[in-house]
């Protein structure tokens, strides 16, 4: 009967479902885009290094942690730690021949770096142990580096890379890691010197930043305040030290994504509160122009809650029927906008079913009033409206 009600009043029923239909297709599309997008995000820096713990220390005259401590503390610690590099940022241009590079990343790290970082080398060799211990003048080059300078990375192999005025020996090359971006201040524009010949380089003379890598992601927190305890030891005042690990920065950017995808599905769902008094609108006409058929029906012996069925089940269908529509509505558009913006948007089973549930429910809650008023009709005057 309820389906049999809305066929007969198609474009009511249909202006009716509109509303539903935009707002779950609403929902479903900002859910899905928000998803995607964030997604996108939470990959590259993913990319970074989840298991990586950073270390920022600040050496005083007074209290100090060099390299053989933090390497100390490293090998004492090797079930909690896989590898560790300290970290040696040099400012600095590279030049080879007559051309030359002012924004590529130039630092010093150990052997362990080309490791943490989950690279591969193209051809040659990484920086070694013997490299570090010596201080030679070595260098491991971003593929855009070799590209620029040399055409190719088998011809940067063995040349001479000037940095910072001092030639270094190109010992290997890192295999491209972004074919799209192969560009000045791109993720391939770098240059890995050994940190022992970095330090030269820098005004102070003292390391001050290190990483390292967690043998199980799920306890960084642990390994963490493994390294911080470590560090009050030697400096005795948190001011002095600052630990970073990336899972927790991660599992920060998941909660605000979730609250972000929470927030903008609140808002599309308004239109959603709002097709709810166009069913309930609907619907009070519904029964306005039925009141002679309710006035049978009960004249004949249906209960007040057969009546109420009749219109709550009406209401329901209606909303039921376009939520249905908004689904596919809104999944279909989710994956096109999501292209067209270039990235991967399908529609989550979450807001797919949250969206068609408060429809349902809408249908259900707004419904109720006019049948309600259907039921509690006294037959004798429903009978005699015209």
């Amino acid at each position: 009967m309820a389906l049999k009600s809305i066929w007969g009043n198609k474009m009511r029923s249909f202006l009716t479902m509109l509303g539903i239909i935009i707002g779950v297709a609403s929902v479903i599309i900002l859910v899905s885009i928000v998803n995607g997008y964030m997604a996108t995000v939470v990959e590259s820096f993913a990319s970074m290094g989840v298991n990586q713990i950073s270390v920022n220390v600040t050496n005083l005259a007074s209290r100090s942690l060099d390299v053989d401590d933090m390497y100390d503390f490293f090998e004492e610690n090797r079930d909690s730690f896989d590898q560790m590099t300290p970290v040696v940022s040099v400012s600095t241009t590279i030049k080879s021949g007559n051309e030359n590079l002012d924004s590529t990343s130039v630092a010093g790290y150990s052997e362990d770096y080309l490791a943490i970082k989950d690279y591969e080398l193209t051809t040659g060799r990484n920086i070694q142990y013997s490299d570090l211990e010596y201080r030679q003048k070595v260098c491991v080059i971003g593929y855009y580096v070799a590209q620029y300078f040399y055409g190719g990375a088998e011809s940067a192999l063995g040349e001479t890379l000037k940095i910072g005025g001092s030639a270094f020996k190109i010992v290997g090359v890192v295999e491209c890691q972004d074919d799209d971006n192969l560009d000045e201040g791109g993720t391939d524009d770098f240059v890995w010197i050994p940190y022992t010949t970095a330090i030269k380089f820098s005004r102070n003379g003292n390391v001050t930043s290190y990483i390292f890598t967690c043998s199980d992601v799920e306890n960084a927190s642990q390994y963490k305040e493994l390294i911080e305890d470590f560090l009050y030891e030697s400096f005795k005042s948190e001011d002095l030290y600052r630990v970073n690990a990336n899972s927790e920065m991660l599992d920060q950017l998941n909660e605000q994504i979730a609250m972000m995808s929470a927030m903008l599905g609140g808002i599309a769902g308004i239109s959603l509160l709002v097709a709810g008094v166009g069913v309930m609108n609907i619907m009070l006409v519904s029964v306005t122009e039925r009141t002679r058929e309710i006035g049978i029906r009960k004249a004949l012996g249906a209960r007040k809650s057969r009546i109420l069925q009749q219109f709550v089940i009406e209401a329901a269908v209606t909303s039921s029927i376009g939520g249905i529509i908004g689904i596919f509505i809104g999944s279909g558009a989710s994956v096109a906008v999501g292209s067209a913006i270039g990235i991967s948007s399908p529609p989550t089973l979450g807001a797919v079913l949250i969206s068609f549930s408060v429809s349902v429910g809408i249908g259900l809650v707004f419904g109720y009033m006019p049948a309600r008023r259907a039921a509690l009709l006294n037959p004798i005057d429903a009978l005699r409206s015209e």
